[in-house]
């Protein structure tokens, strides 16, 4: 038995002496490791990187030959990744032949292999029968490993798990989370789709399957920026994936079982300044090169699915996750119209675009990060969040101040509105003033302040009570009201509409959505207005000044929900 044991374990060594241990890079540096002796790799000539985010001792390597693997333990404070694992700061996994080891933050592949030495002898003696012997002067012959960033970032199931393995001690776990990997995309959609619902477009890629964890994230400046480096495209190939990191962790999401899905915002295709089928190539040419199954909402017009709303999300959760209800909890949001201020961070000078996409994941109540936070671990920046919020408004506020005074007037009088557009002044002179006999007078109707003034004075020869629904924003136009009533010898008051101007933007947009009677007033027209703006006083003629709240109002809950969700970023 002695004999036996001393022999085999004569045969072990032997075999561990023909071994030798290799991390094999993309770019052609190979590490080599020596059986039991630690060995500390990271931002050295050894590897080629030179990549600051990688420490000089980015991690510790010990190899076993006996059991063909290497233990690799994390150093740096960036995260290092072992096959699909990405390890904590000294956290130690065992990585076993064909393993990829990535140094950090998903970037800088070395793949683990052990190659017996004694075979490869072998091989080059048959290639000199003359000699009997190895050239060891000769290179060894390996398997090319230049690999195209298909091959690092295919969907777990076709490519990475099949190349390594994690082994934590616990072989069990190693199994599921393979199993868990392979189920993220098995049985999914059988192949890409694109389909078109009104001003929505969706492309639902091979191998997507729904989950109750989604991972949503925008496209232009989250996942892909400009080649050119300009802020838009010049051109339908004027992209490049933003960041090196972000392949590998889109990866770890589908690991993880979420389902990834991109929302976008894409007006200029109802403006017909982007043609469809141009982003449509867009689209799979970035889904091309990311290898992994996304789906695609798209938004092409001013309605309910453009951001910040929510009907993307919502589309998204009635009809394209698989009937899966979806655990907003355990969902997140990445974008990057975060409504950062100039100067967020360094090198970082121009403030974001808009707000959008924070705003959208606050009408969705999930969790938000930028593409800074998510991808490269930056702590959270600054933002700003719009004036107005609809989420707080409620139906108990005060509609007229002061309390004392009196909505209808039981004498002869002229009431001027003042206050911006959709601030709420048609609809409550409808309510509550003309049911009570006033004459209602309105510029839209008559087209100029010519006609509305003598449509003023003709009311009042006929002894009605007359309201004027402009927005009479300035002195001079209230003026003509308050000189009609004067000649006219009846008393003038002022309704003043309080809604702010953010709150007013707001209106305009839910009434552009919801409601067919009001022409549209474009954001020119709206910031125009409150360039005008001057308060109203008593000086200019007025007995009394009524301040009119908005109070929202809904018989449909649908309605309510929408209205009280950040419309503009």
């Amino acid at each position: 038995m002695n004999d036996a044991c001393s022999s085999l374990l004569r045969k072990i060594v032997r075999n561990v002496e023909k071994m030798e241990c290799r991390l094999e890079g993309d770019d052609g540096h190979v590490v080599t490791l020596t059986n039991g002796k630690l060995l500390t790799l990271g931002r050295v000539p050894a590897t080629g990187v030179t990549d600051k985010r990688c420490a000089r001792q980015q991690v510790e390597l010990v190899a076993d030959f006996s059991k063909k693997c290497v233990g690799v333990k994390q150093l740096g404070i960036n995260p290092t990744t072992v096959g699909l694992q990405t390890l904590q700061r000294l956290q130690t996994v065992e990585a076993k032949d064909g393993c990829t080891i990535y140094l950090v933050n998903g970037r800088y592949p070395f793949r683990v292999r052990f190659v017996d030495v004694g075979n490869l002898e072998r091989h080059d003696s048959s290639s000199h029968p003359e000699s009997g012997q190895t050239d060891l002067a000769q290179p060894v012959a390996l398997t090319p490993l230049k690999r195209t960033m298909r091959d690092y970032f295919l969907p777990p199931h076709e490519s990475q798990l099949k190349r390594c393995a994690v082994d934590q001690n616990d072989g069990s776990k190693a199994g599921g989370e393979k199993r868990k990997a392979e189920a993220s995309v098995e049985g999914g959609a059988m192949s890409d789709t694109w389909e078109t619902h009104g001003k929505l477009m969706v492309f639902t890629s091979h191998g997507i399957r729904g989950s109750s964890m989604i991972a949503g994230f925008d496209i232009d400046g989250t996942i892909v920026t400009t080649k050119s480096g300009k802020v838009f495209p010049v051109s339908a190939d004027d992209w490049r994936i933003l960041y090196p990191e972000i392949p590998h962790k889109l990866m770890q999401l589908l690991t993880d079982g979420y389902k990834v899905v991109f929302f976008t915002n894409q007006m200029g295709i109802s403006r017909g300044k982007l043609q469809p089928e141009v982003f449509k190539a867009k689209v799979e040419a970035i889904i091309e090169t990311l290898h992994l199954p996304v789906q695609v909402l798209v938004a092409t017009g001013r309605d309910a699915y453009r951001k910040p709303l929510l009907g993307m999300w919502e589309y998204l959760c009635d009809k394209a996750n698989d009937g899966i209800s979806v655990d907003t909890t355990k969902s997140i949001y990445v974008g990057d119209a975060a409504g950062r201020p100039a100067n967020w961070a360094p090198g970082k000078k121009k403030k974001d675009f808009s707000c959008s996409d924070r705003l959208f994941s606050l009408n969705a109540g999930l969790p938000f990060h930028t593409p800074e936070e998510f991808f490269l671990g930056w702590k959270p920046a600054t933002f700003n969040l719009p004036e107005f919020d609809p989420r707080t408004l409620d139906g108990e506020h005060t509609l007229i101040s002061p309390s004392t005074c009196r909505l209808v007037s039981d004498d002869q009088e002229v009431i001027v509105a003042v206050g911006f557009p959709a601030s709420g002044k048609s609809r409550f002179f409808k309510d509550h003033l003309v049911p009570n006999g006033y004459a209602y007078i309105n510029r839209d109707t008559l087209g100029s302040w010519q006609k509305c003034v003598s449509a003023c004075i003709d009311f009042l020869h006929k002894d009605r009570s007359v309201v004027i629904d402009n927005t009479n924003l300035e002195p001079e136009s209230r003026g003509r009201y308050v000189e009609c009533a004067q000649k006219a010898n009846v008393p003038c008051r002022c309704f003043l509409f309080t809604a702010s101007f953010e709150h007013c933007k707001h209106n305009n947009r839910f009434r552009e959505m919801t409601e067919t009677e009001h022409v549209p007033v474009n954001n020119m027209v709206m910031n125009s207005s409150r360039s005008k703006y001057v308060a109203p006083s008593l000086t200019e003629g007025f007995i009394e000044i009524v301040r009119v709240g908005f109070v929202p109002r809904f018989t449909d809950p649908h309605l309510a929900t929408l209205y009280r969700q950040f419309s503009e970023g």
